[in-house]
């Protein structure tokens, strides 16, 4: 800077590398400017030459290879980037605690009040005064329509949460490396066919429960109900990339890889848990009421505020809202030339999102069962994945904002392997919205007298 009232501006040609070696692998980086060495360029018009040059340093590093990335995470590195972590989670956490506390509301309330008056009824008025949840008493353990699909979805979504949780702590605890992006794609195929056996278990044990016969078809479309979309996609863009001569394409051997691990491992893991659970689960599904044999009419006149459209918009938006600047990150990462190394804080927000997820999921179908509406199955699954369509519609904005991809060939792979990644979302976060609402549904009604 020049005197008061004017400015120059000054071009630094001189690079200095800091380059950190432990033996004989590179782990650490670092480019300064000498201030000393400067050329004042306010009049570009006077300069007639500029020289560039740089100088190295070799300095001895006792920071290990594995860690070499720790360093890329400072905050002092990356200012504030720490910070905004943490703050994202904490965000995640105080929507936690204000959904649990809005939840005990209902539990230890608005429950307490209906288990009160549905109690103090007498058997002459019973019919006469008996409204609300209450009501649909002999139509609320009702099975769904499509039961196998429905038992495919909520175990396969067990089978990815299983695999998701395993892969964040072994990525934590350093054996996966989150450095290396093929050892992230390995330690999901790997991870994705030793879990295959408790999709299997959970699919068949809830579709006995729902007296279903024909388990093995079940067992089939369990091990097929998310290979399938993966499959699809992958052999679109793949077949794209070789099109166009990109490196991206994976070898032969690579699909081979894939394919083995998927027929001689991951099927017959599913089709193990499928037998397990058909050999020694209960079948009893033991439901606090009686099924009727005629299903209740549902009310259609509902206020707006009540109906299923804002039902889904609620049931994605407040779980999204809880992750969406780590889901900033996580896009950066995946699409952009950043590198994720916080697998701790992305631990604990996949777990928390689980939680909001349930507990809106639960809040929702309470209110649901009070207007009287019975068909609460499929709805408390879609309400529970919704988050992973929002997901799906954030990266549209991604793509278009932030991404700077463009063409056919980079088009095809953000959004096909997008819609593979929210639809696990989907069924992920749909399963675990669903098992907590069948606790739900079962705790409120084994609380009253129906007979």
């Amino acid at each position: 800077m020049g005197e008061m009232g004017s400015s120059n501006t000054y071009l630094f040609p001189h690079l200095h590398f800091s380059i950190g070696y432990n033996e004989d692998k590179i782990v650490s980086a670092k480019v300064t400017t000498d201030m000393e060495r400067r050329v004042d360029i306010t009049n570009i018009d006077e300069i007639t030459e500029v020289q560039f040059s740089y100088s190295v340093d070799w300095i001895e590093d006792t920071l290990e290879w594995k860690n070499r990335m720790s360093r890329y995470a400072d905050s002092r590195f990356l200012p504030g980037a720490f910070e905004i972590h943490w703050l994202s989670v904490v965000n995640s956490i105080v929507l936690v605690l204000l959904l649990t506390a809005f939840l005990t509301i209902i539990l230890l309330r608005v429950l307490k009040n209906d288990f009160s008056r549905y109690m103090e009824l007498d058997d002459d008025s019973l019919e006469e005064e008996e409204s609300g949840w209450k009501l649909i008493h002999g139509d609320v353990f009702r099975f769904p329509e499509h039961s196998i699909f429905f038992c495919a979805a909520v175990g396969t979504g067990n089978h990815l949460i299983l695999m998701t949780f395993f892969h964040l702590c072994l990525s934590l605890t350093g054996i996966i490396s989150t450095t290396r992006r093929g050892s992230i794609m390995a330690g999901v195929v790997v991870l994705y066919g030793l879990c295959s056996v408790l999709g299997g278990f959970t699919s068949v044990k809830l579709y006995r429960r729902m007296n279903g016969k024909d388990w093995v078809r079940c067992i089939i479309t369990t091990a097929l109900l998310f290979p399938i979309p993966v499959f699809s996609v992958f052999m679109w863009v793949n077949s794209l990339a070789l099109f166009h001569g990109s490196t991206s394409a994976l070898p032969v051997t690579a699909i081979l890889t894939v394919t083995a691990l998927y027929v001689f491992l991951c099927f017959p893991l599913t089709l193990f848990g499928g037998v397990l659970a058909k050999n020694y689960a209960s079948a009893d599904f033991e439901a606090p009421t009686r099924t009727t044999k005629v299903a209740r009419e549902i009310p259609t006149e509902i206020p707006w505020y009540r109906g299923r459209s804002f039902q889904v918009i609620i049931a994605g938006f407040l779980p999204f809202s809880a992750i969406y600047i780590e889901l900033h990150y996580i896009f950066a990462s995946i699409w952009g030339h950043q590198i994720y190394t916080l697998v701790g804080i992305l631990l604990i927000a996949f777990v928390l999102l689980i939680i909001v997820t349930s507990f809106i999921t639960v809040a929702l179908l309470y209110f649901q069962l009070a207007r009287e509406d019975h068909r609460w199955w499929w709805t408390s699954y879609v309400n529970g994945g919704m988050t992973g369509i929002f997901i799906y519609i954030y990266s549209f904005y991604y793509y278009f904002h932030r991404s700077g991809m463009r063409g056919m060939l980079q088009g095809s792979f953000y959004f096909g392997y997008m819609a593979v990644i929210s639809f696990g979302f989907f069924l992920m976060l749909g399963s675990a919205g669903f098992q907590l609402s069948l606790i739900f549904v079962k705790y409120i009604y084994s609380r009253i007298k129906c007979d």
